[in-house]
């Protein structure tokens, strides 16, 4: 669930409880039963908002763990291929290396 998503549904969640709790308000119910109608909404929002946190805290947990494989994964890619170029780097020094103690050795006579 991305941020914009969950925003957009917590307006509407907001805005439908105001709606319910106002026509409640305004239903021609005694008191009692208003009071009762609009406690029931309450936790039936309550109960719906924690579900949806819930579920939101699982899909942001399973992302960031999916990332942080991925992430892994690259770095063990990149410190492979670097250790590959590190050896060629290596050889090609080795052979520069011989190249001039072999002219060196010419010099030197």
């Amino acid at each position: 669930m991305t941020d914009n998503s969950g925003n957009i549904l917590l307006a509407l969640l907001t805005g439908a409880a105001i709606g319910a709790g106002i026509g409640i308000l305004y239903a021609p119910d005694k008191g009692e039963k208003t009071r009762e109608k609009l406690k029931n909404k309450a936790l039936e929002t309550k109960h719906d908002l924690s579900e949806r946190l819930a579920h939101a805290k699982d899909e942001l947990t399973k992302s960031a763990k999916e990332k942080k494989e991925e992430f892994e994964q690259k770095l063990e890619d990149t410190i492979s291929s670097m250790s590959y170029k590190a050896d060629d780097i290596i050889v090609s020094l080795e052979q520069k290396l011989e190249e001039l103690r072999k002219k060196n050795a010419q010099f030197q006579k």
